[in-house]
């Protein structure tokens, strides 16, 4: 559909929509159309079949232009139509080579007197009575859905915690979970009991709890100047990169600290993480494979498979001198039958991954060297991922546009508490971290 179509046509909904409202007066007040009323509305009606006359017009000569009816071209019967569309409607960029054009072109629809960007108009709604950024002709124009996906894409590089958690994406703004907590070795909830021949056998019932997480906003705001969005290859570099770093640090951060206030409550937060003291005697400033060693063993049965380490890079150094008799227990680089470097870039620790983050302390502090089973832990995110919108007026006093983007996500530990084991008194928990040395 060509743009003088999709014109005539707004202007088509929009004088329909105001004959409309003024036939919905005279209803309201159960009478018939006053005389300056019918003159109006006449006007109006005339208008409509104007305006239809003038699209019949243009969609022919959009036929006869696309060669269709043209001797040897393809036949068609009286009664049949024929629609065109542009091929910016299908595509998810709508027709931009990169982000950065389509900021230029977001900015010059602001310059008063332009015509705006025909692809700014593809999906934009038509204007109603109150202005709002979400309608193309008052001053908002959405990104382009392919732009917000290439976001969501870099927040979730090779350090995201995000896709290691249990996450399901959804389109109210909250989600119950049911839980138990109940152990095979507890005294609660579902129990098998060895039966004797002919005695009654002892019922039991499972203990179901519930977990709610409600979806919490994550937003960056953008003022571009004028000379940034000028520069379409630095802008197209730029902003998206430094969106999804932030966007992924803030909920990596939240995952692990978060406080649980209008944000995720962080594993290290909660009450299910497990703080494991240094050796006995253990000098300053140092670290131990028995350190490492009593981390493992307060994981759950079955964590230390898909559990990942999550170090501060000022731990690196001392993993080079860490052994078990003549045998190292830290390989720089990975095991290459797991993806090698590409997979595990920091290399592996007793056979685990290592992710080096600025969210774990410092050397020796607590929390410097931490081990997790992060599929212990729920994570909710609003369906279509991140949302990126743009506003020409919020700093017109400056001359910038504001860009707007918008991560909605929620979190928390499956664990209320740490696991009670069957046998000794040592606490169990998939989130851990190491005491100050």
């Amino acid at each position: 559909m060509s743009a003088t179509i999709r014109s005539l046509q707004a202007k088509k909904a929009a004088t329909l929509e105001a004959a409309r409202a003024l036939a919905n007066v005279a209803a309201t007040a159960d009478r018939d159309l006053t005389a300056e009323e019918q003159t109006q509305y006449d006007a109006m009606v005339a208008g409509v079949n104007s305006l239809n006359r003038r699209i019949e017009r243009e969609q022919a000569l959009a036929l006869e232009e696309a060669g269709l009816n043209a001797s040897g071209g393809v036949e068609r019967d009286a009664s049949s139509t024929i629609t065109v569309t542009e091929n910016a409607a299908a595509d998810p960029k709508r027709g931009f080579k990169s982000f950065g054009e389509f900021a230029q072109s977001v900015r010059a629809a602001a310059n008063e007197g332009s015509r705006p960007d025909q692809r700014l108009l593809i999906g934009a709604t038509a204007p109603s009575t109150t202005g709002g950024e979400g309608v193309g002709a008052d001053g908002g124009f959405s990104v382009p859905p392919a732009y917000s996906t290439d976001i969501f894409k870099l927040s979730l590089g090779e350090d995201s915690l995000l896709p290691m958690t249990e996450n399901v994406s959804v389109g109210s703004n909250s989600m119950v979970f049911p839980k138990t907590e109940q152990t095979p070795w507890g005294t609660n909830g579902v129990r098998a009991y060895w039966q004797a021949e002919a005695t009654a056998a002892t019922a039991t019932k499972p203990v179901l709890g519930t977990q709610t997480l409600r979806l919490h906003k994550l937003m960056a705001l953008v003022p571009l100047t004028d000379e940034l969005i000028a520069d379409s290859n630095a802008l197209t570099s730029l902003l998206p990169g430094l969106i999804g770093d932030s966007i992924k640090w803030k909920t990596n951060e939240a995952i692990l600290f978060g406080s649980g206030s209008g944000q995720p409550l962080g594993a290290l937060n909660s009450g299910a993480v497990i703080t494991v003291a240094k050796d006995s005697g253990q000098a300053t400033l140092t670290l131990s494979p028995l350190n490492l060693a009593n981390m493992i063993s307060r994981l759950p049965p079955g964590s230390f498979g898909s559990a990942v380490w999550v170090i501060n890079p000022s731990v690196l150094p001392s993993l080079f001198t860490l052994t078990l008799g003549n045998y190292p227990i830290y390989m720089p680089g990975g095991a290459p039958n797991a993806g090698g470097i590409q997979q595990s870039p920091y290399g592996m620790l007793l056979g685990r991954p290592i992710m080096v983050s600025q969210h774990a302390a410092a050397f020796t502090s607590q929390g410097d060297v931490q081990l997790h089973d992060l599929s212990y832990y729920r994570t909710i995110t609003k369906a279509g991922g991140v949302q990126t919108d743009t506003s020409i007026h919020l700093y017109f006093d400056a001359d910038a546009t504001a860009f707007r983007t918008i991560f909605r996500v929620d979190g928390a530990p499956k664990l209320a508490a740490p696991i009670n084991p069957a046998k000794g008194a040592t606490t169990l928990s998939p989130f851990v971290q190491l005491a100050a040395r």
